[in-house]
């Protein structure tokens, strides 16, 4: 699909969706739909939801751009129905979409290929809320959301153990706090783009990641050279030990204090977002790529049967 310009194909881009990251979803759509015009492809949005099979059918894409985030949009699902009706689509396949969300699968995938993640435990809801399943500081979040969905975290020295918000599924993972700085790199094709530090007056929790004036990011992040190589090295290893596609994102934690022992791979994210706040986009225009361009280059990327 190298001659894009040329033949100007029509693209749909799914957005929306029913997960709990639907609005995040939605400007990311609005945001690439623009850019892919701009690029002088035939851009039909199209907010996903169970008549999915039927509008596709009716349209006829010649390349789905998948802007959804969350479960069924990162998780296999729509993926799965993209490889059924033979449609190619950006980012990654069936299997590494649904690996990646599967956080506690992915961190024994990524710790199997060497690469530093913290403790984790799956814990029943009940459990979580009757008393300490691990020793604090840890935090509890769901095991296959996005976007800092549904996260807690419990201080060193509570006396308590938290108490779950009804969006919390039954089963949670809890994981060992990473203390330090919050660092990512983006993954394109091969590519790791560069590293970008995270700042923000606490955690980067959803309204940080989406609220204009959140967070801060520093790109290129302001950390030795040696730290900077890590990362770039540890997202091209994430993104291939998963069998990612296209486009991702490795979120680190470090300690400073430890050095190079105190990097760790938080999670991977096969569709990250590419809002007007959002890091990948950022990290593409440090590199030279503009935001067309990068959104181009994920349609002549697209693919099905991988």
């Amino acid at each position: 699909m190298g001659n894009a310009s040329r033949q100007a194909p029509k693209v749909v881009v799914l957005k929306g969706g029913p997960s709990a990251e639907r609005e995040v979803s939605l400007s990311t759509g609005r945001e690439c739909a623009a850019a892919l015009r701009g690029e002088g492809y035939e851009v039909i949005e199209v907010d996903a939801d169970r008549d999915l099979c039927a509008a596709l059918d009716e349209i006829k894409p010649d390349v789905v751009f998948n802007a959804l985030h969350g479960r069924w949009g990162e998780d296999g699902c729509v993926q799965g129905l993209l490889e059924w009706l033979q449609l190619p689509y950006t980012h990654s396949g069936v299997f590494a979409s649904a690996l990646a969300m599967d956080k506690e699968r992915s961190k024994d995938v990524m710790r199997t290929a060497g690469l530093p993640v913290m403790p984790s435990q799956l814990a029943c809801k009940d459990e979580v809320e009757g008393h300490h399943v691990m020793e604090p500081p840890y935090v509890v979040k769901p095991y296959n959301e996005g976007s800092s969905v549904g996260v807690y975290i419990v201080a060193k020295g509570a006396n308590t153990p938290p108490k779950l918000g009804p969006e919390m599924p039954d089963v949670v993972m809890v994981e060992a706090y990473a203390p330090g700085r919050e660092l990512t790199t983006t993954v394109m094709g091969d590519r790791a783009l560069g590293v970008t530090e995270i700042i923000t007056e606490g955690w980067y929790d959803y309204e940080a990641k989406y609220a204009e004036g959140g967070s801060r990011h520093e790109v290129p992040a302001n950390i030795p050279e040696s730290i900077t190589q890590a990362c770039l090295d540890m997202a091209v290893r994430a993104h291939q030990a998963l069998g990612c596609r296209g486009v991702s994102r490795t979120d680190f934690r470090w300690d400073e204090e430890r050095g190079l022992a105190g990097l760790i791979i938080l999670e991977q994210n096969t569709q990250p977002g590419m809002t007007p706040t959002s890091l990948v986009p950022e990290q593409a225009a440090h590199v030279g790529i503009t935001f067309g361009a990068l959104c181009r280059w994920m349609v002549e990327d697209a693919s099905c049967n991988r």
